[in-house]
């Protein structure tokens, strides 16, 4: 697999080894060094908050409010314009819902009630989706001070992939089954 295809999520963990030989070493001794040169935002770290737990003068904050339907709870925190907002919840002991962390699923989909995400790397939701106002928290970047919705995974998922996968609901086909089970 070319490593040029791939995303910035995969790029550092689908990259051949670079074999080298050491000067000093016999013919038969070999070292390996895997090259990463990636430059991501992933590859950016959350600030620490000083001690008395404001963030860098440098890097704006805002005010995220995050509606938990499933848990029926709502947790409010500040999170850096340049930190995901799941990542920042986790620092702070905030549990949301999350599965891959790389944007490319729909479990920490929420629905964007006020202010603005950028969220360049989601490739589990469409851009049909993203003007509807649906983000992904793994990979979701506040704007603005932001209150968002949780959603239910299937849900989005159901319309960002139900028209390609399914024709409607499944009706059980006993018959189906009968004639199934009738040939073990």
């Amino acid at each position: 697999m070319d490593a040029q295809a791939l995303c910035n999520v995969c790029t550092p963990f689908h990259r051949k080894p670079t074999l080298l030989r050491s000067p000093s070493a016999s013919s038969n001794s070999l070292k390996f060094r895997r090259k990463m040169t990636v430059t991501s935002e992933l590859q950016t770290t959350t600030p620490t908050p000083s001690v008395n737990g404001a963030y860098s003068q440098s890097v704006r904050t805002h005010k995220v409010t995050v509606n938990d339907r499933q848990r029926g709870l709502v947790h409010e925190f500040v999170v850096p314009e340049d930190q995901y907002i799941l990542h920042t919840a986790e620092d702070q002991d905030i549990s949301l819902p999350f599965a891959c962390r790389h944007g490319c699923c729909t479990s920490c989909a929420v629905r964007i009630k006020s202010g603005e995400i950028r969220q360049p790397e989601a490739l589990g939701i469409s851009a049909e989706l993203k003007a509807k106002g649906y983000a992904l928290l793994c990979v979701g970047f506040p704007t603005s001070d932001i209150e968002v919705e949780t959603q239910d995974e299937d849900e989005v998922y159901w319309l960002q992939f139900g028209r390609y996968f399914a024709r409607g609901p499944i009706e059980r086909d006993d018959y189906a089954l009968e004639l199934a089970m009738g040939d073990e």
